[in-house]
């Protein structure tokens, strides 16, 4: 009761305060247009007491002091003017002004109870027809706030236009209240949501007016929705400190869907707050600017004078540069010409001594004009930017921004940033330079020609006869469809939970291979010695076999091609069979005991079998440094090749056209090729690589050895002599049990590589090394990381793989997910699918 008494005590006193005489001059006219503000606070005032009574609950006594403070502040200035009753020149101009000055209404929600927000409601829904400017809502302490996540929402909405600044940073928020936040949008300037547990950002509420977004430290948040940012046109600043993104692909098509970014940052400077360009980094060359910091939230944009200072600080250097990079085509350099950024360079031999002095002359203008860039100490960086040639990539990819990671970008910048791109990122496949319409490629094919249109020239420049071909407008097609879909489709391809007596039970496939005639086909073995042939189009089984015996995984499995409704499998407790699909039913209860033609001698410790291509042979190798060789007809063991390597032997790989050449990966280092016909005592030659060797296997025309060894190191060697002819340059981890396999894709086209500790696969040109994309694997149902076991291109379709994926936690988790790169997530259901790996996932190919 005593706080109701003091309450209306305050506002009769105010009332009467700004009940001033008649004024005859200008000022006495201003200064009773600022009373009739100041009453229209008081009404505000008491109608949030009246809305209390309303909602029969007590005033916060918080909440009457701001608008208290807000309506002392007009009667002071009011008070201070009509001090000695007529208003000088000066005084006007003052007071004018502060009729001119915005009023910002500032909402603490930590010092909020849920009873409060309902009359808080009733009062900004009429906010429109105020005097009040702005409304600031912030969480400032990090205590956890137990407001009605709800009620908060409403209170969002209820203000509408005039919300300013929301920051929820360090707030326990819901997942309702974040999807209703993403999902519903606001009319927010500024956006915090730091230290929030957002998985996948979704954000695609209208939010246009929202100008700068922070998102640091929300180390859930792993990936970005296709259409996350579609409707956020005015937004200016993104940043994304210490988050999980980690993908260049999807990362930059969903920024590129933002017109107005400039400023963006993945890590920050320890000096710098905000996203803008660090004064200290440009110190040297006279640009520091102590003011140039300002804080988003406070000055609402960024100082665009500032910004140009420091954009034009490098022009001298920058348009010589430019110039000479067009003058040696950087573009067309070969990937053994690539600069070093910290000084040294080596220069294909056609370029000229001058251009080479011209060169020289302009790193040391670049070392000279970015001097500072070396006191640049990178902080709280998300995963994306430890990718090789982060920063470039994503520069190219948004030509507007002006600010990366503190960090500001250079005509010259832009330009090295190309000539990178150039050498290890391919745009499009097959070298397509420009998107073509799917339309205007059928339109060609049909018509039979295949201009190409350079947007220098106006005449159209015809290439040579092969453009009119088939599989150029199929490349042409796979192009297009590819480069319009940064987020492919992913699904699995079945549960298999159907064909078990135990309704809860689901098989666990621990390798598969395609069928080598029929496109809709596939054979997978599981972790519990089952083997599967399942129609991978429609999920349907179409052959079971149960595991026979001790509990076994099948490790190895591979079709015959002469006769192809036959597949040998092999169990890492030595078990080889051979099996006729079509005498394999597709149910247990149906199960018969001829489903094996064959059974072969044991081979202990068993990890990869492999067939020649003519069928009459197969090799086995394991967790040994022998390897077999079997005869299919007769079922007998041939021959057992002792101590071929000096470590196990995990993969043995007949080559596609000759039954009698092989090669083997070995973990001690080495890949060696054989010959059966000299009698497999010395290898042909023997190719090094820098850790142990986890598979091998030769391009579909035998020109090529892909090797893959731990933790990423794949490289393409010649079959002839086993010479490097490519070596992919990917990215290492440092663990010793990241354990990498990788296959070819569109015949040797492409090459496909995933590793154990890690959720991606990653796409290469298998002739220039460049790569294409990256295709980041999780659970849809938990979110959690599914980490590659192994991987196959799909053999009948372009630009489709599948991909053996596993999760550990919270419960072990084996599916087999088909990837479409020419297709969108957005088409069909998307699947997007654990840490520490058993070292068994070394095993097998």
């Amino acid at each position: 009761m005593i706080l109701w008494l003091g309450a209306f005590m305050n506002v009769n006193v105010l009332k009467r305060c700004i009940k001033v005489g008649e004024y005859t001059t200008q000022a006495g006219m201003e200064l009773s247009q600022m009373g009739i503000r100041l009453r229209k606070q008081f009404y505000f005032h008491g109608k949030y007491l009246d809305s209390c009574r309303k909602h029969e609950t007590l005033p916060n006594s918080t909440v009457l002091s701001w608008f208290s403070e807000l309506s002392l502040q007009y009667m002071k200035d009011i008070i201070k003017r009509n001090h000695n009753g007529m208003a000088s020149v000066s005084l006007r101009a003052k007071i004018q002004k502060s009729c001119h000055e915005k009023s910002c209404f500032v909402v603490s929600l930590d010092q909020l109870k849920d009873a409060d927000i309902s009359p808080l409601i009733d009062v900004f829904l009429e906010i429109d027809s105020s005097d009040i400017d702005a409304v600031d809502i912030l969480h400032k302490t990090l205590t956890p706030c137990f407001l009605n996540e709800e009620h908060v929402v409403s209170l969002m909405h209820a203000i509408n236009q005039k919300l300013r600044v929301v920051d929820l940073s360090d707030m326990s928020l819901g997942n309702d209240m974040l999807r209703d936040l993403c999902q519903g949008g606001l009319a927010c300037h500024v956006l915090n949501l730091r230290l929030t547990h957002i998985r996948k950002l979704n954000m695609v509420g209208k939010f246009m007016r929202l100008h700068t977004l922070n998102l640091d430290f929300c180390t859930s948040l792993t990936s970005l929705h296709e259409d996350c940012f579609s409707c956020m046109p005015n937004l200016v600043s993104l940043s994304m400190c210490e988050t999980r993104i980690s993908n260049l692909w999807t990362t930059s098509a969903a920024l590129a869907k933002l017109p107005s970014l400039t400023e963006l940052r993945f890590q920050n400077c320890l000096c710098c707050k905000d996203t803008g360009p660090c004064p200290a980094l440009y110190a040297s060359v006279g640009l520091a600017d102590a003011t140039f910091q300002a804080s988003a939230a406070d000055e609402g944009v960024e100082n665009n004078a500032n910004l140009n200072r420091y954009k034009n600080s490098a022009d001298h250097y920058e348009v010589e540069f430019s110039n000479y990079l067009q003058r040696i085509n950087f573009k067309e350099l070969s990937s053994n010409a690539l600069p070093n950024l910290n000084g040294r360079a080596k220069m294909p031999n056609e370029i000229s001594d001058s251009d080479e002095i011209l060169f020289s002359k302009h790193r040391q203008g670049l070392k000279d004009a970015s001097i500072g860039l070396t006191k640049y100490i990178s902080h709280h960086p998300s995963p994306i930017c430890f990718e090789k040639h982060y920063r470039e990539y994503m520069v190219v990819s948004l030509p507007n921004l002006e600010v990366l990671d503190n960090s500001l970008i250079r005509r010259m910048d832009r330009d090295m940033a190309k000539y990178v791109y150039s050498q290890y990122f391919e745009y499009l496949p097959y070298k397509r330079k420009q998107k073509e319409s799917v339309v205007s490629l059928l339109q060609k094919r049909e018509m039979g020609t295949s201009c190409i249109y350079y947007p220098n020239s106006s005449k159209p420049k015809h290439r040579n006869p092969n453009r009119n071909s088939q599989p150029f407008f199929s490349r042409s097609l796979s192009a297009s469809k590819l480069g319009s879909y940064a987020w492919p489709l992913l699904y699995p391809v079945s549960s298999f939970s159907h064909i078990y007596k135990q309704e809860n039970k689901r098989l666990r496939p621990r390798q598969f291979e395609y069928h080598p005639s029929n496109s809709s086909l596939m054979a997978f073995g599981t972790l519990d010695g089952e083997v599967v042939v399942i129609n991978h189009e429609n999920g349907n089984i179409a052959g079971y076999i149960p595991s026979i015996g001790a509990m076994n995984s099948i490790l190895g499995l591979c079709w015959l091609k002469k006769y192809p409704s036959k597949l040998v499998a092999g169990s890492d407790n030595g078990r080889v069979t051979l099996f006729d699909i079509n005498h394999i039913p597709p149910k247990v209860a149906d199960m018969c005991d001829n489903s094996a033609v064959a059974t072969f001698y044991d081979f202990e410790q068993l990890t990869s079998v492999h067939v020649n291509s003519t069928d009459d042979q197969f090799l086995a190798s394991g967790y040994s440094k022998n390897v077999a060789l079997y005869d299919i007809n007769s079922g007998k063991r041939l021959q057992l090749f002792s101590d071929m390597h000096r470590e196990p032997i995990n993969v043995a790989k007949f080559a596609h056209h000759s039954p009698f050449m092989f090669a083997t990966s070995s973990f001690d280092h080495d890949v060696k090729m054989w010959d059966l016909r000299q009698k497999p005592v010395h290898p042909c030659y023997t190719a090094s690589s820098s850790s142990g060797n986890v598979m091998v296997c030769f391009s579909p025309d035998d020109l090529y050895l892909l090797v893959s060894a731990v933790d990423n190191e794949v490289k393409q060697l010649l079959a002839v002599d086993g010479r490097v002819h490519m070596d992919f340059d990917i990215t290492t981890t440092g663990s010793t049990y990241n354990y990498t396999r990788s296959y070819y894709m569109n015949g040797r086209d492409y090459i496909i590589s995933g590793s154990c500790d890690e959720h991606v696969v990653r796409i290469c040109c298998a002739q220039t090394g460049r790569r294409l994309r990256d295709v980041y694997l999780e659970d849809g149902e938990t979110g959690k990381s599914l980490f590659v076991q192994s991987l196959r291109g799909d053999p009948f379709r372009d630009f489709h793989m599948s991909v053996l994926a596993v999760s550990m936690r919270p419960k072990s988790k084996w599916e087999i997910i088909k990837v479409n790169l020419l297709a969108s997530s957005s088409h069909g259901e998307e699947s997007s699918y654990g840490h520490h790996i058993h070292s068994s996932y070394s095993l097998g190919g």
